[in-house]
């Protein structure tokens, strides 16, 4: 006897095979969301140059990318409106000939029930002054004005056939105000996804020029402080208590440990969102060389699922898809 222990923990990581078989954590098509963009007033997608692989779309052309998301078995898409014009209130948000309002119902109707469809409801795109809510004569975002403009935006997004609204401005009782909103039009079906942890960070940048961004300085004074993870727990709370059906934890990376807390509360799935400095980072140092894109992109991904996240949107998504499709294609042989 050489003393050594019996059970040997290398013997599970021996071959691919194996591994794969006592993998703890897979990810899944179904459990991934696109996030993805449509632009009022052009003829063919716009490369987002901060974003390598990502584009501005046209109704057509994102209504193509809906359908591939179909084929190849992903659970959701969210879309982000990029309008033409922009005034102080964020008119366009609430436009039933709105660029986003206009791009949901095109969606719903090319996809139907095959894959859930999801809005951005929020206003710093379509707002001049880039930020989230409606401003005051002091330029603070004045939280209750902000209220009426989402439920309007709410109604707007549920009449164009929206399953999936994503609560994304961080104003306080939003969740309620919102879901009070729905049910009295009728809309009791239509699911709200909090953003119940959303911190400002800087990995937002290239997103901004993703969606044209208006924003001078930050929105510190709604979006939580990095700092803070109690202050992610109450925000939670009070957003199951208001009757969201989905919490969200934004960025996912920088905070795996509110993923990992909302999950070991949260009476409802948890999402964590993957954002475009997250993506972009990938994107840049495997370009370069210093990183296998591929490796990192599943890892990146694998963290924020092992962390309790239930459904995580990516820009990957399409990529992970074939990415996973390709590892389980069947190499020959006959059935028995």
């Amino acid at each position: 006897m050489s003393g050594f222990p019996t059970h040997r923990p290398r013997r599970l990581r021996q071959s691919a095979a194996v591994r794969r078989l006592v993998a703890e954590t897979r990810l899944h098509p179904a459990e991934l969301v696109l996030p993805a963009f449509v632009r009022e007033g052009i003829t063919e997608p716009v490369d987002i140059e901060a974003m390598p692989g990502v584009q501005q779309h046209t109704l057509e052309s994102l209504v193509d990318l809906a359908r591939e998301c179909v084929q190849v078995g992903l659970g959701g898409i969210m879309l982000f409106g990029v309008p033409q014009d922009k005034d102080e209130r964020g008119s366009g948000a609430d436009d039933p000939e709105g660029i986003l309002n206009r791009a949901l119902r095109a969606v719903r109707d090319a996809v139907g029930e095959e894959l859930v469809v999801m809005g951005d409801l929020c206003l710093d795109e379509f707002t001049s002054h880039g930020h989230c809510g409606v401003l005051d004569d002091a330029g603070a975002v004045d939280n209750d004005a902000t209220l009426d403009r989402y439920a309007a935006m709410a109604l707007a997004q549920a009449q164009a056939g929206a399953h999936v609204l994503g609560l994304s401005g961080m104003m306080d009782g939003q969740v309620g105000y919102v879901r009070e909103a729905l049910d009295a039009a009728g809309h009791e079906d239509v699911i709200l996804l909090a953003y119940a942890a959303k911190y400002t960070s800087g990995l937002y940048g290239p997103f901004r020029e993703a969606v044209a961004s208006s924003l001078v300085g930050d929105r510190a004074t709604y979006q939580q402080d990095p700092a803070n993870a109690r202050e992610a727990l109450r925000e939670i709370e009070l957003d199951l208590a208001e009757g969201a059906d989905i919490i969200m934890v934004k960025p996912a990376t920088p905070h795996l440990d509110i993923v990992a807390a909302a999950a070991q509360v949260s009476t409802v799935p948890v999402a964590a969102y993957q954002i475009s400095g997250e993506y972009s980072q990938i994107i840049a140092a495997a370009d370069r060389g210093w990183i296998d894109g591929r490796r990192v992109m599943l890892e990146s991904l694998l963290s924020i699922k092992r962390a309790g996240a239930d459904i995580i949107l990516t820009y990957f998504a399409l990529d992970v898809a074939r990415a996973l499709a390709a590892e389980i294609a069947p190499a020959g042989g006959g059935a028995r």
